[in-house]
């Protein structure tokens, strides 16, 4: 394990070691006993989203899962990977109620079109299946609902899968504005994620059909990484609820992306603070970073392992983090964890805090389309887990 680095404010490195030192431990005796039980029984549920090529490598070797069966009924597709992977044609299915008819499935993870969470939710929950699909959790708040009442009444976890949940930054920057009251009270927040474009970094035709679709994936920009965003500020103010939402969305590039938004900017209130979230296919390169601002200073995450901290009068401090342990470390072992029962679903992937960062989208969605605010009801228009 790598220290944090600190190039200023001693007490708050003595601190922020000991804290990493204890969850280090207790991570690491957690996971040795998850890795002793049976593998989880996982099926994946479609090949058409591109983060499947990382999740399914590491699904395939990990201790904790055993993929017993992927469903996607595009051949190619599936000849595709069976010939990257090695894997026997027999484990592929075209429809998922025959996976889940014919094979003892525990939880499936989901790689369709957002547009298809719902179905696969609603498929599952009956049959008592956990479901984790990537992110946002739906193309829109009625889906969303939809998804909360059949996890509900099924008895199943939802979670949702987002690559900053595991940036160990992210989750250090948490524990000092919550557990050292590093900053004070939180009062702003800037959350900038994107890309130069799917069609530009050269993501795959079976991913880049429902991304541009405006039906298939709800949006376009404002969808693919203004979820970002709202997950995280909602998370970081503890599962609060905005109460009003701005966005402007824009077309920079209209002939490569004729249907769906490239560029977009939120702007979320809350009583005592504000949140902006800048969401764009036209960054010059890849960005998934962070600015949080409290009354008496700062934490920035410019890295997923490195925060910069001011703090009232003190010089500003940077630190490289070490990498996260046990079963909060990766989705895959989480996932493991929360469908045996060793853990509850809570923070970044928890359906409590998406169904609030799909509120925060969907009044998005509709502010840009009507060039007005929207101010969201006192009472949130969904289920609460």
């Amino acid at each position: 394990m790598v220290a944090p680095r600190f190039t200023g404010n001693f007490s708050l490195m003595k601190k922020f070691i000991f804290i990493f030192g204890v969850l280090f431990l207790m991570a690491g005796h957690i996971h040795a006993g998850a890795t002793s039980l049976p593998p989880v029984r996982i099926a994946i549920i479609g090949l058409v989203h591109t983060h499947v090529r990382g999740f399914l490598p590491r699904a395939l070797s990990s201790p904790d899962v055993q993929v017993v069966g992927i469903v996607e009924p595009d051949r190619k597709l599936v000849a595709q990977f069976a010939g990257l992977y090695h894997l026997n044609t027999n484990l592929f299915y075209s429809r998922l109620e025959d996976v889940l008819a014919q094979t003892k499935v525990q939880a499936v993870a989901t790689f369709t079109s957002t547009f298809d969470h719902r179905r696969v939710v609603e498929e599952c929950a009956p049959r008592s299946i956990d479901v984790m699909m990537e992110k946002p959790l739906a193309v829109n708040l009625k889906d969303a609902r939809a998804m909360a009442d059949a996890a509900k009444k099924g008895g199943i976890q939802l979670l949702v899968n987002y690559e900053t949940t595991w940036y160990p930054a992210n989750q250090a920057a948490y524990k000092m504005i919550w557990h050292q009251n590093a900053i004070g009270e939180l009062r702003k927040f800037v959350v900038h994620d994107g890309h130069q474009g799917p069609k530009e970094i050269g993501c795959p035709p079976e991913f880049l059909a429902w991304l541009t679709d405006p039906k298939l994936d709800g949006g376009g920009a404002l969808m693919d990484f203004g979820c970002y965003g709202a997950d995280l500020m909602t998370w970081l103010m503890r599962d609060q609820r905005p109460t009003s939402v701005f966005a402007v969305t824009q077309h920079f590039q209209p002939d490569v992306y004729p249907k769906v938004d490239d560029e977009a900017t939120i702007v979320v209130t809350y009583p005592r603070a504000q949140g902006i979230i800048q969401a764009s296919w036209n960054w010059p390169y890849n960005r998934k970073d962070l600015e949080i601002y409290g009354r008496t200073g700062y934490v920035l995450v410019p890295k997923n392992n490195v925060l910069r901290v001011l703090q009232g009068n003190q010089p500003e401090s940077e630190m490289t983090v070490p990498p996260l342990t046990g079963p909060e470390a990766d989705p895959i072992s989480y996932f493991a964890a929360v469908v045996r029962g060793e853990i509850k679903p809570a923070g970044l992937s928890s359906l409590k805090v998406n169904l609030v960062a799909m509120e925060i989208l969907d009044a998005a969605r509709r502010s840009a389309e009507t060039g007005r605010r929207i101010d969201l009801p006192a009472e949130p228009p969904y289920p609460q887990p």
